[in-house]
């Protein structure tokens, strides 16, 4: 993978890669395509599936989530008991490395040569892949978009769909330089063969490697929700099965899992259900039971089922006033409907595994505020992530948050500070207000070309947009010409005349 698309030396600053993003008319038309599309059908399925409940449906979610994580330390427990029960073995990784760590002892245990992999954010987010790799381990991305970034030595510009910056004449190029493929933009032509390439792995894989998308502490079981097979055969093929979860992807029972299911499928891809939708309920002969010994309706499967849990800074986020960015259940919704998603060209500018809205507001908690400064600036504060929110995050008012705190601490540029505190001066008197609005009226009116390039700072605006023009006449004069106009209205017909 090449590390530097979403790993660069820290600090990172958004600013530093988002203009480039926004000249770039590819990557704005794929991008903008693809999300405008996918915000689209996630309105339409939820109005037809929940119409007016859609709101209630999602406090509800909201309110499972946030009573799960109120408890975690107890349904973490009663998850890790029932899943060995079941055959599986649980790990605790407090960190990447420690979960990087786990996977490869295994892997060296079992002398894992070849691995097939399923998509998952946690492992992008410990990058277990090079480490396997390096290991010598041959590792494969068994989702096609995953295939096609780790080909290109990318990294996923998107939560669900990972090339989302990408075009099928790139996929084709790719194919013909790493599979020895002929060309061709077929859609299908490419899949089939992506799928000739990956068959042969699953028929050697020593070792198979998932994320999650639920744990269940009722039953100890992995939820896997996916529109692709290779998740199934990652799974089943290979002896051994790792899974590596976050912490916040506990639900308490089983009876709670459909009401996430409907909304994770229709909020990521307007799906009424995502065509695969598999529970794994620990191994027949896992370590907890006797090797070797399998029913003979359950012959087949991994003989070994190891869940990592994972916390990487998840714990540090349980503190109340972060605690409901936990209840995510990574659908890209957010970042569908975010227009700074689109204007910025995709995930790779925010720096981080995480991107969109979700990855502003998580990224500076986990990786350090002062890493990503900006990046809770880099927002609107439209509203429209929490309206797409299938869990009801109120993801602005974490962004205002951390703005707060980066004041606070003094992490943004001196000048923008400068800036920032001229501008609360004029804004706490209506004299001051008046004499400033004024001034920018006169300078603004001056400028005869609407296109010239405002000074300094000001020239990131006008870099992609004309400079604005002052109107004919300004606010206050027209509200104090609209009040007098309503107030000769309702005068009596004799009083008009007189005015």
């Amino acid at each position: 993978m090449n590390e530097g698309v979403l790993f660069p030396p820290l600090p990172h600053r958004i600013e530093s890669r988002a203009p480039a993003a926004a000249r770039d008319i590819s990557l704005q038309q794929f991008v903008r395509h693809a999300t405008v599309t996918k915000d689209a059908g996630r309105v339409d399925a939820c109005r037809v599936a929940f119409g007016e409940r859609y709101d209630d449906l999602r406090r509800h979610a909201g309110a499972i989530k946030s009573h799960t994580l109120d408890h975690l330390d107890a349904y973490l427990d009663r998850f890790e008991a029932a899943a060995t029960r079941a055959g599986a073995t649980v790990h605790w990784a407090a960190d990447a490395a420690s979960a990087n760590r786990i996977c490869l002892d295994i892997a060296k245990r079992i002398n894992a040569k070849v691995c097939v992999k399923s998509k998952s954010m946690a492992t992008e987010e410990t990058r277990l892949l090079p480490e396997l790799e390096a290991a010598g381990v041959k590792t494969i991305e068994t989702d096609l978009g995953e295939f096609i970034v780790q080909l290109d030595g990318d990294a996923p510009s998107h939560i669900v769909t990972p090339v989302i910056h990408k075009n099928r004449a790139s996929v084709a190029r790719a194919f013909v330089r790493d599979l020895d493929a002929r060309y061709t933009e077929d859609p299908g032509e490419l899949t089939m063969i992506a799928r000739a390439h990956m068959r042969k792995l699953f028929e050697r894989a020593d070792l198979g490697i998932s994320g999650g998308n639920f744990l269940i502490a009722e039953t100890g079981s992995l939820v896997i929700c996916t529109n692709e097979g290779n998740a199934d055969l990652t799974v089943s093929l290979p002896p051994v099965h790792i899974a590596l979860v976050g912490i916040e992807k506990l639900i308490p029972a089983m009876e709670h899992l459909p009401i996430f299911l409907k909304l994770l499928a229709r909020s990521a891809t307007a799906q009424p259900l995502t065509i695969y939708t598999t529970i794994i309920t620990g191994c027949v002969t896992g370590p907890a039971r006797s090797a070797g010994q399998r029913s003979g309706a359950d012959a087949d499967g991994p003989r070994e089922l190891h869940v990592i849990l994972l916390d990487n800074g998840r714990s540090e986020l349980l503190r109340a006033p972060t605690r409901e960015l936990l209840r995510c259940i990574r659908c890209g919704a957010c970042l569908n409907a975010c227009p700074v998603y689109k204007a910025v060209g995709g995930g790779h500018a925010y720096g981080s595994v995480y991107s969109g809205p979700i990855g502003a507001t998580i990224t500076p908690h986990l990786k350090g505020l002062h890493n990503y400064p900006d990046l809770a600036t880099a927002s609107s504060l439209c509203g429209a992530c929490f309206h797409a929110c299938p869990v009801h995050i109120d993801l602005p008012s974490q962004l205002i948050s951390l703005r707060e705190q980066a004041a606070q601490r003094h992490i943004s540029p001196a000048p923008e500070r400068a800036v920032m505190k001229l501008w609360r001066w004029i804004m706490q008197s209506p004299t001051r207000y008046r004499i400033a609005s004024g001034l920018a009226r006169f300078v603004l009116s001056r400028l005869e070309d609407v296109d010239i390039p405002l000074p300094g700072p000001l020239g990131a605006w006008t870099s992609c947009r004309t400079t604005p023009r002052p109107g004919a006449i300004d606010f206050r004069a027209w509200w104090n010409e609209r009040e007098r106009t309503k107030d000769n209205d309702h005068r009596p017909a004799s009083d008009r005349g007189r005015a």
